[in-house]
């Protein structure tokens, strides 16, 4: 009782006063995440259909996805897509962010904005507009079209996480470091990078997780030999129901939870060794 009745900030605000927002915390998680973990149980069913709960339980749908030419073609398609995506999106959202921070241009602010245009932008128009440039391209159902589209959608999630860390990090002493004789590279590779590592890697697993998940704009330029995981999710949802789809799913949700946690546990550890 006491626990409960104890101020858990400077305003004297005690946690059975906030105890309403818990409740709506808690209600706005399960809403949010339910409806994920359904999927998990009716990927083990062994009927011909979803169904919730499963009356028998099964690896079927498992082996159909293992088992499959196309699915594995297009999960090769999106691991490749998504890692090129994060070796593209992570540098570039790096040196955006820490360019923009570090730099005195007058209208910094006007760029930064300008770069982050593709999280406002509907994406149906950025698949639109990407679709026609690439047929003049003809990047079209072509890996390195997917790679470029997709990195374009990644640059600014990157650039968020890399400019909160540069946020706390004090540049001073990176001048003291170009004060010594090192060149501005040399002083952000011993001195800058060190100390957001943390955030490029998480940059760098966002980004990933960006080109892996997306569907839109993969619906408009992949295809083919290059069709991604997630479009032919959709392309078998809108023909027919297969359960297979509740499989991959469920792999999905657990790929991106360990890729999460697993970055969490390294920041963890850094955090643990620097004290």
């Amino acid at each position: 009782m006491k626990w409960f009745l104890t101020p858990v900030t400077e305003t004297q605000i005690s946690r059975g006063g906030r105890l309403w927002l818990y409740v709506v915390a808690v209600l706005v998680m399960i809403f949010l995440v339910v409806p994920t973990l359904l999927v998990i149980p009716m990927s083990f069913s062994g009927a011909q259909y979803l169904e919730f709960p499963p009356r028998q339980w099964s690896l079927r749908w498992y082996e159909s996805y293992f088992n499959s030419a196309s699915w594995m073609q297009a999960t090769a398609t999106s691991l490749k897509a998504g890692v090129l995506t994060a070796l593209v999106a992570t540098p570039l959202g790096t040196m955006a962010a820490y360019g923009l921070l570090s730099s005195r241009f007058r209208h910094a602010g006007m760029l930064t904005m300008l770069l982050l245009t593709p999280m406002v932008v509907p994406v149906i128009l950025i698949g639109i507009g990407v679709f026609y440039a690439y047929v003049k391209l003809k990047l079209v159902n072509t890996l390195i079209g997917l790679v470029l589209a997709h990195s374009m959608l990644a640059i600014p999630v990157v650039m968020m996480v890399v400019s909160s860390a540069l946020k706390t990090f004090d540049l001073n002493q990176e001048l003291v470091a170009r004060s010594l004789g090192a060149s501005r590279l040399t002083a952000f590779r011993l001195v800058t990078f060190p100390q957001i590592r943390f955030s490029v890697l998480t940059g760098a697993v966002l980004a990933f997780l960006t080109s892996f998940d997306e569907i839109i704009v993969s619906l408009f330029v992949s295809g083919g030999d290059y069709s991604t995981l997630t479009r032919n999710m959709f392309n078998a949802l809108r023909d027919q129901v297969d359960p297979t789809i509740a499989a991959i799913s469920t792999l999905i949700v657990a790929c991106t939870s360990i890729l999460l946690a697993a970055t969490q546990f390294i920041g963890k550890s850094e955090k643990a060794a620097q004290r």
